[in-house]
């Protein structure tokens, strides 16, 4: 046997969990979690927020589908032609997994398979300066 990779954690509590520390750095929303920011209403408060500071490009360009922040509109853009969002909108195509379906998948009731949603790219709203 070797010598033990991760050194010095006997006794200090704070990086007891490292994985855990590391899983949960870039941690983004779920699909489901971003299936109800779909809805229209969520989506339009989404899409037309206040100015904030604090957020990447004042959170004014925002992917719905990604949930990400982006400097200006012509990255968001530029994101839109990217592998990472063609592939984030094929996996929203799938409806969310309910807990009906799980009853279903367990024996409690005849199984049917998830439907398949259409979803398009967000609408680019152009501002004239």
């Amino acid at each position: 046997m070797g010598k033990s990779k991760q050194i010095g954690n006997h006794n200090s509590d704070k990086h007891k969990n490292i994985a855990r520390k590391w899983k949960t750095k870039r941690r983004t929303k779920d699909l489901d979690q971003i299936h109800s920011d779909m809805k229209p209403e969520t989506a339009a408060k989404l899409l037309h927020q206040e100015v904030d500071y604090d957020v990447t490009g004042c959170a004014q360009h925002y992917c719905l589908h990604c949930a990400r922040y982006f400097v200006d509109m012509r990255s968001l853009k530029e994101h839109f032609k990217t592998k990472v969002h063609k592939k984030q909108l094929k996996l929203l195509r799938e409806e969310p997994y309910t807990q009906a379906e799980a009853e279903r998948a367990a024996g409690m009731g005849s199984y049917i398979a998830p439907k398949k949603i259409e979803v398009k790219t967000q609408p680019i709203e152009e501002e004239m300066d």
